[in-house]
């Protein structure tokens, strides 16, 4: 498709968008080639490969690859495809290996991916296969920023931290330590794994700070799930954000986050109430923050955030990286990472597992919500007469300010400039945008502005 249709699909500046951009299979095969070989996509986290020969199967895209750590304890990402017939030459979710074995010809490969092993080498290769040319395909731009791997097929993509860019801060809020300290986060044992018949910015939009949707989860609300789990708390989490300043913004390379500011002099507030251990633990993270961060910095805390474009947090209750893999223009795959702090006592990391299973994941109940919403959004997306008319993403258009308190383009009040930040970003990517205009150098402003 030429740039003129996509320019019609995505409006920012109005604030409308057509609903083909959900359900449409064309856009979705453009999709994996102008958005997913580009941008930098998040592929898991060092804590589940510590040891040389340790393998974790991922996604990047729709492709399936391999997150390992070689015996010089290298990290590498390959592509999970044998350079012979394309079989997958790792067969299981995570492990640990000297070689990674083809099962349809055995040809094997090294965790440094070069191919090692030929069936029949001398009879029938030796004389026309240079094995140092067949090496497992691997991802040329790979970083690791505090505990977590990215990587992009890209090889002129910008390095992590500038594609980052502002919103680092906001995602750090999600993997430091809770003490304040820098990293220290690790992934509890197992990812929640599940798919999910919607289009993968559906899910992505709604970690940028929809809060607009609240009414959804009315009847989680009126129970508790949150960590306390008492009878008289309510909600889906303990408040702890009740008297802060909400906080909605974007960044130029597509990226959006919901953050909070703490009023100054804030006390900590118990949300553990049902155990005094778990409690304790986190009174001390909050005075060591505190201690280590100063007053200013301390009041800044997370909500959720979408690094663009499908790598999604919840940066406090419950902390995770949410991943929305592509399956199709109307199936997601959907991976939740839990993080804990991997100094924390076991009884501390056992608690917030029992939490996090509660509220989200498959049988979670908010996110059980939240599927029912995206479902049905995306099957409004497809029907001949219902495409005829855009979406509306009209709310609080033109009241952002690149003046607020922290950088970025903020909105002070439930915004949607978030997303079409977002989508402006994506009909950049689908246009085939130079890295200047990806990451916003050469933009007039957020896709709507108003001081």
């Amino acid at each position: 498709m030429n740039s003129s249709v996509y320019n019609r699909m995505v409006d920012p500046k109005s604030g409308v968008i057509s609903r083909e951009i959900f359900s449409d299979k064309d856009v979705f095969q453009e999709e994996l080639e102008r958005v997913f070989t580009r941008a930098w996509l998040f592929v898991g986290h060092e804590s589940q490969i510590p040891n040389p020969g340790d393998y974790y199967t991922s996604r990047m895209g729709a492709e399936s690859v391999i997150l390992t750590r070689d015996k010089k304890k290298q990290v590498h990402v390959f592509l999970n495809s044998c350079r012979h017939r394309g079989m997958k030459v790792c067969q299981y979710d995570h492990g640990n290996t000297q070689l990674f074995t083809c099962p349809y010809h055995s040809w094997s490969y090294t965790t440094e991916g070069k191919l090692f092993g030929v069936p029949q080498y001398k009879a029938i290769y030796a004389d026309c296969l240079e094995k140092e040319n067949w090496s497992l395909i691997e991802v040329p731009k790979l970083a690791l920023y505090k505990g977590t791997v990215w990587a992009s097929w890209d090889k002129d993509a910008p390095d992590f931290l500038t594609y980052l860019g502002d919103a680092k801060t906001h995602l750090d809020l999600a993997l430091d330590h809770r003490d304040g300290s820098e990293g220290g986060s690790e992934v509890l044992v197992g990812v929640h794994k599940w798919i999910i018949p919607c289009n993968w910015k559906f899910a992505a939009e709604n970690f940028l700070g929809d809060t607009y949707h609240n009414v959804s989860h009315r009847s989680v609300d009126l129970i508790g799930i949150g960590p306390s789990a008492e009878v008289g708390v309510k909600g889906r989490r303990d408040n702890e954000l009740e008297y802060a300043q909400h906080l909605w913004v974007n960044f130029p390379a597509g990226h959006g986050v919901h953050s909070a500011i703490l009023p100054e002099n804030s006390p900590f507030v118990d949300t553990f109430q049902n155990n005094r251990v778990v409690a304790e633990y986190f009174r001390h993270c909050h005075e060591e923050r505190k201690r280590r961060l100063g007053e200013e910095r301390n009041r800044l805390v997370p909500f959720v955030g979408t690094i663009y474009p499908n790598l999604s947090f919840h940066g406090k209750q419950p902390r995770s990286l949410c991943v929305w893999h592509p399956h199709g223009p109307e199936s997601t795959e959907a991976w939740r990472f839990f993080l804990v702090d991997a100094n924390a006592p076991q009884e501390v990391k056992d608690f917030l597992r029992t939490y996090y299973m509660r509220y989200s994941g498959p049988a979670g109940m908010t996110e059980q919500d939240d599927m029912e919403n995206w479902n049905y959004a995306t099957a409004g997306s497809r029907g001949v007469i219902a495409k005829r008319y855009p979406y509306n993403y009209q709310q609080s258009l033109g009241k952002v300010t690149t003046q607020g308190p922290v950088p970025g383009n903020v909105s002070l009040q439930v915004s949607e400039e978030n997303p079409r930040q977002f989508y402006r970003r994506w009909r950049d990517y689908m246009n085939g945008a130079e890295w200047d205009v990806l990451l916003g150098k050469h933009d007039n402003g957020p896709a709507s502005f108003a001081v």
